[in-house]
C-alpha cells in the first residue's frame, strides 16, 4: 500500500471526485418538482427518485456495509426497494413497478443519500488504512461510473416522462436556431485498411468488465461516413416510404413497427404539414442538419439498407474511434442536452458524444471474458445475449466518463435513449 504523499493525494482526488459526481447527479435534478420524482412513464423508465436512491444503495451494499466496521444501514427495507437485478443480494423490488413507491419520500431519499456520503467520506479519509485498499479503492469507483450511468439515464427518463405530459413542459431553457448558420456538412466518406487489429480496453485505467480481454480481430478494408446520419436524410426515408416497405427491414423490426405504429422517430410529431419534436427544452422545430435521434436499432438498419449500405460493427467502430487523439464532443458537461449539427469539413466527426450510434454487432463476450465472481458479476455479464452494442456516447453522457473502448448495450427496439446512427459500406 502507497503510503506516501503521492497516495495521499490519490485518496484527497478520489474524495473529490466522491463528491463532484454526487453532486452532479443532485444538480441534474434541480429543475424538477416533487411531483417529477415519483412518475414512471413506461417499465424501461425509472422514476428520478429511484436513480437518486439506487445510487447511494449500489455504495451501501457493496462498499460500506461489508468494509466499513459498524455501519448500519439508514433503512433496512432499502435494501429491497432500491435494489436493481442484483439476485445474489437478495429479490429486487420489480422493475416495471417502481412508480409505485410514493415513500418513502423524496425528502427521504435525500436524507439516505447524505448519510451514506457522511460514511462514505469518513472511509475514504481512513481508507490508506483499510489492508484492503485496492479492493476498496476499485469498487469506489465501480460506484461512481456506475452513478455517472445513471446521471445520464436521469436525463433520457425526464426526457421521456415530461414527453408524456400534454404540457410538454420543459427541464430547461434551450436556445434551437433552425435556420444556423452552420448548415449541414456534405456526407463524406473515410477509408480505413483493415487487417489484424486490438480491439479492447488496455492500460491502467477504469474500464467496465465487458471492454476486456483486448483480443485481435481480423477487419477488411472499409469506410464510415464523416458525421451522422441527420434529421434531413431520415426524413427524405420517410417520405420515400421507409416506414412503409417490409423490405427493408429485419422481420422482428417489422413486426414491431406495426406492433407500435412507427412512423417516425420517438418525439417526432407533425403538425399543419410542419414535422416537430419534444426536446428537454421543451417542443421545438425539427431542425434538418442536426443528427438524428432516438431511433431503434430496427430503424437504423432500415434507413441503411434504404440507403444501400449498413451500419458499422462494434470493431470497424472502435478500430477508426482509436485514431482519434482526443476524446471530444457535446457530452452533458455542455448542459446542452440535445445533439448538435457536425463541424463541416472535418474528418470522421461526431464519433463522440450526441448520440450513441447503433453498430451491426450483438452484445456478446469478447474471447477470454470472464464473469467477476459474486453479485458484483451481475453487472454487466448477465446481459450479454439479444441486445445491439452502441458505442460513442451522447449529449447526456459526462465527458470523463466515455472512452473509445466503452461498449453499451440496449435492446433493438429501445429508443428512449439518445440514439442514432452512422452509415459503413466496404471500401
Amino acid at each position: 500500500m502507497n503510503q506516501n504523499r503521492s497516495g495521499d493525494l490519490d485518496f484527497i482526488a478520489l474524495n473529490e471526485s466522491y463528491r463532484q459526481v454526487r453532486s452532479q447527479s443532485e444538480k441534474l435534478c434541480q429543475p424538477l418538482i416533487t411531483e417529477d420524482f415519483v412518475v414512471q412513464s413506461m417499465p424501461d423508465v425509472s422514476p428520478p427518485k429511484w436513480h437518486l436512491a439506487h445510487v447511494s444503495w449500489f455504495f451501501e451494499v457493496f462498499v460500506l456495509e461489508p468494509y466499513s466496521p459498524g455501519y448500519r444501514s439508514f433503512d433496512p427495507q432499502f435494501n429491497y426497494l432500491f435494489n436493481s437485478y442484483y439476485q445474489g443480494i437478495g429479490t429486487p423490488f420489480p422493475r416495471a413497478r417502481r412508480g409505485l413507491l410514493t415513500r418513502p419520500s423524496v425528502a427521504d431519499v435525500y436524507r439516505y443519500r447524505a448519510y451514506v456520503d457522511e460514511h462514505m467520506e469518513a472511509l475514504i479519509a481512513q481508507l490508506q488504512r483499510h489492508r484492503e485498499y485496492l479492493n476498496i479503492q476499485a469498487l469506489i469507483t465501480l460506484g461512481l461510473n456506475h452513478e455517472q450511468q445513471h446521471q445520464e439515464l436521469l436525463l433520457t427518463d425526464i426526457k421521456h416522462i415530461f414527453a408524456q405530459n400534454p404540457l410538454l413542459p420543459e427541464y430547461c431553457h434551450m436556445n434551437h436556431d433552425q435556420n444556423s448558420p452552420h448548415p449541414t456538412a456534405a456526407l463524406h466518406w473515410t477509408k480505413i485498411s483493415g487487417g489484424k487489429v486490438d480491439i479492447g480496453h488496455e492500460g491502467d485505467g477504469f474500464c467496465f468488465d465487458n471492454e476486456s480481454p483486448r483480443h485481435e480481430v481480423l477487419l477488411n478494408d472499409f469506410a464510415l461516413t464523416d458525421r451522422l446520419v441527420t434529421n434531413a436524410e431520415y426524413l427524405q426515408f420517410i417520405e420515400d416510404g421507409g416506414y412503409q416497405n417490409p423490405l427493408l427491414w429485419l422481420s422482428d423490426g417489422w413486426a414491431t413497427r406495426q406492433r407500435e405504429g412507427w412512423e417516425s422517430p420517438l418525439y417526432w410529431r407533425k403538425k399543419d404539414d410542419q414535422w416537430q419534436f419534444y426536446t428537454l427544452g421543451g417542443l421545438k422545430p425539427l431542425v434538418p442538419h442536426e443528427p438524428v435521434c432516438h431511433v431503434s436499432y430496427y430503424e437504423a438498419d432500415a434507413f441503411a439498407a434504404w440507403a444501400g449500405k449498413r451500419l458499422p460493427t462494434e470493431s470497424e467502430w472502435e478500430y477508426a474511434a482509436g485514431q482519434q487523439t482526443m476524446v471530444t464532443g457535446n457530452f452533458m458537461d455542455s448542459a446542452r442536452f440535445h445533439p448538435q449539427p457536425a463541424n463541416s469539413g472535418e474528418r470522421l466527426t461526431q464519433l463522440f458524444g450526441d448520440v450513441w450510434e447503433w453498430t451491426l454487432s450483438p452484445y456478446i463476450p469478447y474471447p477470454g471474458y470472464r464473469t467477476p465472481q459474486g453479485a458484483i458479476g451481475e453487472y454487466n455479464g448477465k446481459f450479454m445475449c439479444n441486445q445491439i452494442v452502441l458505442r460513442g456516447g451522447s449529449c447526456a453522457t459526462p465527458a470523463g466518463h466515455i472512452r473509445n473502448t466503452y461498449r453499451n448495450f440496449f435492446y433493438p427496439h429501445n429508443r428512449w435513449q439518445f440514439m442514432g446512427f452512422r452509415l459503413a459500406s466496404e471500401s
